[in-house]
């Protein structure tokens, strides 16, 4: 019902930037929390940074002024700047949203996008 895109990844030399982009499609009635995820061989999926529909960013420490996360709710679209990329940045980037349907029911469910690949490298 519900489906979550993500782009804008690819390949960039360390100290360089990406710009990830997710669109969320769907019944959707309203979006909570949208986010951002990324996990690389062998570990396990770690947060990135976090936005509400208010604009209230959480941002994980390694990533804290190098990234910056945005949306537009006009658009059900969470962005992420990478900037000063580095190479244990590489992983594949999950998007996260908390939606609301529009089934009339007060129930939100998580829904994740299928992840882009960032691989940062010389």
């Amino acid at each position: 019902q519900v489906q979550l895109v993500e782009s804008g990844g690819g390949l960039v030399q360390p100290g360089g930037s990406l710009r990830l982009s997710c669109a969320a499609s769907g019944s959707i009635f309203r979006i909570g929390v949208m986010g951002w995820y990324r996990q690389a061989p062998g570990n396990q999926r770690d947060l990135v940074a976090t936005i509400t529909s208010t604009g209230s960013t959480k941002y994980a420490d390694s990533v804290k002024g190098r990234f910056t996360i945005s949306r537009d709710n006009a658009k059900n679209t969470v962005y992420l700047q990478m900037n000063s990329l580095k190479p244990e940045d590489t992983a594949v980037y999950y998007c996260k949203g908390v939606v609301q349907l529009r089934d009339g029911r007060a129930v939100q469910t998580t829904y994740w996008g299928q992840g882009t690949q960032v691989t940062v490298s010389s």
